[in-house]
């Protein structure tokens, strides 16, 4: 990706005008110019140089009366999805840069470049050719926050592994299925490629922070090549500020360190006598995780690092914030030793989470997983600034109380009624109820204290949620009835499993796997079996759940039967549609159908 494209060439330029003009503006180069008429190329050594002679030289540096054109030097065959996105506004948040690709198409990923420049830098990879093609004309030139955005191809090498083979003939694909790397599998959603690092720090010391017209916070995000958020703005009065630093593993450990250092000496020069703490936001989804069994992994992380760790409370977490702070207490070298270990922690539940999420959402075609809300990210979006509740139809939060800061396009549940391709009826859809199976040792981490947990997800959800008693053959486990529309079911369960997950219930590396009931009519149940179960084989094929209607069900007082639905999350869910569905047909076949003479006859004159 380092060989340039130099357009709009005199006929007069030659390979030693090009050499002055590098060497002018310190642009190294690794090859010699290979001039043509009208045109050249030339190697750079890595990345920055190319990026450096295109930001500098191009549109800006007349050779012979014209003005060069420099750009990456991309074959047609490798134009397809990808594209670099340069000169980005040094404090554009994240979730903006977002929203603005997302117009244009999915963006599998977006991928912060380090550069030496001011300005950002990302590599962004589109779905399709042609979403990638639209984004390019769109931005390319654009004005943001006074800043022109530049846009160009970068070398998209699966292309050619997605075209026709070498061997086979022309405009035919390679046989066979792709292979486990190929990115067509379990593509990736729309995030960053590390989960960033969310601090919290006091509100005096954040003037330091910034510098004088910024220039420290600039010098903090050029050595530790970090984009740093200061989210000074949130919480008029609040005693803490949160800082989002996005980078690289290293780069957010060394700008956090930076920050640390800041406010030590700002400390000394004001005479602040109270210890400074090192306060980590995390998303409860993965503080079980970090935790551990028993708490040994936070045990561990203190005695290796010689660092005191709390963590606050659950009873601290409301519906418009899911984080968790993480108190490390100690010397600068200890408290930074805690956090590289801490948020590894992190970024493995994180990433383990993603890999699940990235299977099972083939399951459901279409399903926007940005739009859900599945995953915290670390984004303004999270903490402190989290919207207000999402209303009917708006981005799920599971699970947890909230909305995902990289936003999406669309209300999550036409992606979901899009994959099961059937129609809501007019109107308000109508309440469903599914009695869902947990372990009887979780009841109490799913009511809460004092029941509020369970008041917190009841509310998000839209739901009713309630345990039932303790009863029935198997003392293992207790059933939780939820009552209300298919949107607060998949809320309601989505969180159930997520909270068993994060309570420890199921091992790191363990699915969490329930069962579900729901109660179709009697007469309706030959038509989920199908004949000789045909439906119900059909029904476990695609979804992956185990679908069982037990044969000599003797039907309640409302003439209904039991379907057992077993399997993880998306599983119970598209099986649970798919049912829904099927009993929508039969209502709808019940229905009477009107007459062709319904019409008032008009009487006769006699």
């Amino acid at each position: 990706m380092n060989k340039l494209y130099i357009g709009n060439v005199s006929a007069e330029a030659s390979e030693e005008d090009f050499e002055t003009v590098f060497e002018q503006w310190k642009i190294p180069h690794s090859g010699p110019f290979l001039v043509k008429t009208g045109y050249a190329f030339v190697d750079c050594p890595d990345e920055k140089a190319a990026m450096k002679a295109i930001d500098i030289l191009s549109g800006k540096v007349e050779l012979h009366g014209k003005l060069i054109e420099v750009d990456y030097s991309v074959p047609k065959r490798l134009r397809s999805c990808k594209l670099q996105i340069r000169n980005i506004p040094p404090h554009m948040q994240w979730e903006v840069l977002d929203g603005m690709l997302a117009q244009y198409g999915t963006v599998e990923s977006c991928e912060q470049v380090n550069t030496d420049t001011e300005t950002a830098v990302v590599n962004v990879r589109y779905a399709a050719k042609d979403q990638a093609r639209l984004s390019m004309e769109k931005l390319n030139g654009s004005m943001m926050e006074n800043y022109a955005l530049k846009v160009s191809y970068i070398p998209d090498e699966t292309a050619v592994q997605e075209g026709p083979s070498a061997g086979g003939r022309r405009g035919f694909n390679a046989r066979g299925p792709p292979r486990s790397g190929s990115p067509g599998l379990g593509a990736r959603p729309k995030v960053q490629s590390d989960i960033p690092l969310r601090m919290l720090v006091p509100t005096q010391f954040v003037g330091a922070i910034i510098g004088k017209e910024g220039a420290t916070i600039r010098n903090i995000t050029k050595q530790t090549h970090s984009k740093i958020d200061i989210h000074r703005k949130e919480n008029a009065g609040a005693a803490e500020k949160p800082i989002t630093i996005h980078s690289t593993p290293e780069g957010c450990s060394s700008a956090c360190t930076t920050i640390m250092e800041i406010m030590q000496k700002e400390a000394v020069d004001t005479k602040f006598t109270e210890e400074i703490p090192l306060k980590i936001l995390a998303h409860n989804n993965f503080v079980g995780r970090l935790i551990g069994k028993e708490g040994r992994n936070l045990k561990k992380i203190e005695q290796d690092t010689g660092c005191k760790i709390t963590i606050s409370p659950l009873q601290d977490l409301t519906l418009y914030n899911p984080e968790r702070t993480i108190t490390l207490k100690g010397s600068i070298e200890a408290c930074t030793r805690a956090e590289e270990e801490v948020m590894k922690k992190i970024r493995e539940s994180y990433d383990s989470d993603m890999a699940a999420m990235n299977l099972q959402s083939n399951l459901i075609p279409g399903l926007n997983l940005n739009a859900l809300g599945l995953f915290p990210g670390g984004g303004p979006g999270m903490g402190p600034s989290m919207p207000s509740v999402p209303p009917p139809g708006a981005h799920g939060g599971c699970p947890s109380f909230g909305c995902s800061p990289y936003g999406g396009e669309g209300p999550f549940w036409a992606s979901m009624l899009s994959a099961s391709s059937q129609p809501l009826a007019q109107g308000q859809p109508e309440s469903e109820t599914v009695h869902l199976f947990i372990p009887a040792l979780a009841v109490g981490a799913i009511i809460g204290k004092q029941g509020q947990h369970i008041k917190q997800l009841s509310h998000f959800a839209g739901a009713s949620i309630k345990i039932a008693p303790a009863e029935g053959l198997d003392p293992k486990q207790r059933m939780v009835i939820i009552v209300g529309p298919p949107e607060a079911q998949f809320k309601a369960q989505c969180r159930l499993f997520g909270k068993l997950k994060e309570e420890n219930f199921f091992g790191p590396k363990e699915e969490v796997k329930l069962e579900a009931h729901i109660k179709v009519p009697s007469f309706a149940a030959g038509r989920v079996i199908g004949k000789g179960g045909k439906t119900v084989n059909e029904l476990q094929n695609l979804t992956c759940a185990e679908v069982v209607v037990p044969r000599d069900q003797t039907p309640d007082e409302n003439d209904q039967v039991i379907v057992k639905i077993s399997g993880h999350f998306f599983a119970c869910q598209l099986a649970q549609r798919k049912i829904q569905e099927i009993l929508a047909q039969v209502r709808r076949q019940q229905q009477p159908k009107p007459s062709s003479g319904a019409q008032t006859p008009i009487p006769r004159r006699k």
